[in-house]
C-alpha cells in the first residue's frame, strides 16, 4: 500500500520536472527574444550601410526588420507568460514539500509511538514485569 508520504514524495517531483520544463521554456523565449533583437538590428545596420541595395528594395528590409521586431515581441509575451507559470509551479511545489515534510515528520512520529507502545506491551507480557 502506497502511504501518503510516497504520494507527496512522487507529486513533489512531478512539480519540480513541471517547474524546470517551464523554466527551460521561458528561457527558450528569452533567447528567442534576443535572437530577434539582434536579427533587427543586423539588418538596420545593413540597411544603413553604404554598399547595401536598401535603396532598390527598401520594403525588404523594412518588412524583415518589422518581423524580427515582431517576433520579439512575441517571444518577450510568451516569455512572460511562461515566467507565470515558473511562479505558480515554484508555490505548487513549496506547498507539496512543506506538505510532504509534514506528512513525513507525523508518519516518524507515529513510528516512534508505535515503537514504544510495542516495549511497554513487551515489557508488561514479561514474567518479571521488567
Amino acid at each position: 500500500m502506497v502511504t501518503r508520504v510516497q504520494r507527496l514524495k512522487k507529486l513533489l517531483t512531478l512539480q519540480e520536472q513541471l517547474k524546470a520544463m517551464h523554466e527551460l521554456r521561458h528561457a527558450g523565449f528569452v533567447a528567442g527574444a534576443a535572437a530577434a533583437r539582434t536579427e533587427a538590428e543586423e539588418l538596420v545596420d545593413r540597411f544603413n550601410a553604404e554598399d547595401s541595395l536598401s535603396a532598390l528594395f527598401p520594403e525588404v528590409y523594412h518588412r524583415g526588420i518589422g518581423s524580427a521586431l515582431s517576433r520579439a515581441d512575441q517571444n518577450l509575451r510568451l516569455a512572460g507568460g511562461e515566467a507565470n507559470k515558473v511562479a505558480a509551479a515554484t508555490a505548487r511545489a513549496n506547498l507539496v514539500q512543506r506538505n510532504w515534510r509534514d506528512a513525513r515528520a507525523a508518519d516518524e512520529r507515529e513510528r516512534g509511538d508505535r515503537e514504544r507502545l510495542d516495549i511497554i506491551g513487551q515489557r508488561l507480557k514479561s514474567p518479571t514485569g521488567k
